[in-house]
């Protein structure tokens, strides 16, 4: 397959990225700035200059030509104040999505944010709030859409620990912590698991290997 990502110098990206490279994908990492294109391609992936905050949806769709699934996971990342969050989080989702559908893939998938779901509660802080309200706004554009065959996989807090294999992925999950080498592996069974198109999921760490928990989703 061939697969293209949309903020793909991204920490859960870049493990993504290995991870199907590994298995003989073709992989495309859509960054911002030249000086990432180095990480992309130790990665085993194919680096793709584009800024998602300034570039039409022709510009992007060109990238997106001939591939088999797009993945946004892209973000504005910490220390990015609200507007950001807003541009990105939200926008540049929008953008990828219309982009996906203008190439013809249909296959999408979106890593957002538990909590997405709903009104951030009184006393967040403001520029979190802005980041849920954007995830969450995306979400419910990708939803919308007809043209794609979208899967929105909500992490819990993310970690930087040795990925387990063990999961715990459904609609609800409850608060927890997930590693991002869990994630990484999940999207990647994702995109390999028609059953769980429409679908949107919550995911910590558990005591479910990725592919089984990925199977039952899509059984459920």
């Amino acid at each position: 397959m061939r697969i293209v990502i949309a903020g793909g110098h991204g920490q859960i990206a870049l493990r993504l990225e290995r991870l199907l490279a590994a298995r003989g994908d073709e992989v495309a990492g859509v960054i911002r700035r030249t000086e990432q294109a180095g990480d992309v391609l130790a990665a085993g992936a194919e680096p793709v200059v584009c800024d998602l905050e300034a570039a039409s949806v022709p510009d992007v769709a060109r990238h997106l030509e001939g591939a088999d699934a797009a993945v946004f996971a892209a973000g504005a990342g910490p220390g990015s104040g609200a507007a950001r969050k807003d541009t990105v989080d939200r926008g540049a989702a929008a953008l990828f999505a219309d982009a996906a559908e203008a190439a013809g893939v249909r296959r999408f998938l979106v890593v957002s944010s538990m909590g997405a779901d709903r009104e951030p509660p009184a006393g967040t802080d403001p520029v979190f709030a802005a980041y849920l309200r954007a995830k969450g706004a995306a979400d419910a554009d990708v939803r919308a859409r007809a043209g794609l065959d979208w899967t929105i996989l909500r992490p819990g807090r993310l970690t930087d620990g040795t990925g387990t294999g063990l999961v715990r992925l459904a609609e609800t999950t409850g608060r927890d912590e997930v590693t991002r080498d869990d994630v990484a592996a999940v999207l990647v069974e994702l995109l390999d698991e028609p059953g769980t198109i429409g679908r949107t999921l919550e995911l910590i760490g558990g005591d479910v290997p990725v592919p089984e928990a990925v199977r039952a989703v899509a059984a459920g």
